[in-house]
């Protein structure tokens, strides 16, 4: 019994590798500026958006599509998967650059608020589909992980907005 939850811990571990080493990788690089919680938290939020979006960039066309299977504004309006990604590296940049910090922080509530929704809606229906958080270059399943990335992202946006 031991050893068949211990292959599903290693199994998990294997299969969001590339996502656990980019967000630590985030986090690390966002330390810099402790104690300062709001430099880190802003440190944090330019990676991560920055990141992100970059790796779908990587293959424009295949995220749209893979986007589309859960993001609802995506599967009204296609051309939002095209979009989508150079509004994530718009945030980081201006996360990253501390321009318009409160017009980032509302845009980073409702692009990840929104999309946060249909990632609710996948989970509740168990669909068994790919996340496109880090584009199609890396093979992620859609989990709870996924709704956990855009909501912490929310609450750091809203914390910074309410400080």
């Amino acid at each position: 019994m031991v050893q068949v939850a211990d292959r599903k811990v290693e199994s998990w571990f294997k299969t969001y590798q590339p996502l656990l080493v980019i967000v630590t990788m985030i986090t690390l690089v966002s330390l810099q500026s402790w104690p300062d919680r709001e430099a880190f938290m802003l440190n944090f939020m330019a990676g991560f958006f920055i990141v992100f979006g970059s790796f779908k960039l990587f293959d424009l066309a295949g995220f749209k599509s893979a986007f589309s299977t859960y993001d609802l504004l995506a599967q009204k309006w296609s051309s939002y998967g095209l979009i989508y990604p150079f509004l994530e590296l718009l945030l980081g940049f201006a996360f990253l650059f501390k321009y318009q910090i409160n017009f980032a922080l509302w845009g980073s509530v409702v692009l990840m608020g929104f999309g946060s929704l249909g990632v609710i809606k996948a989970l509740r229906q168990n669909k068994q589909i790919p996340c496109a958080c880090l584009g199609t270059s890396l093979n992620l399943p859609m989990s709870t992980l996924t709704l956990i990335e855009d909501l912490f992202m929310v609450i750091m946006s809203v914390i910074m907005l309410y400080k």
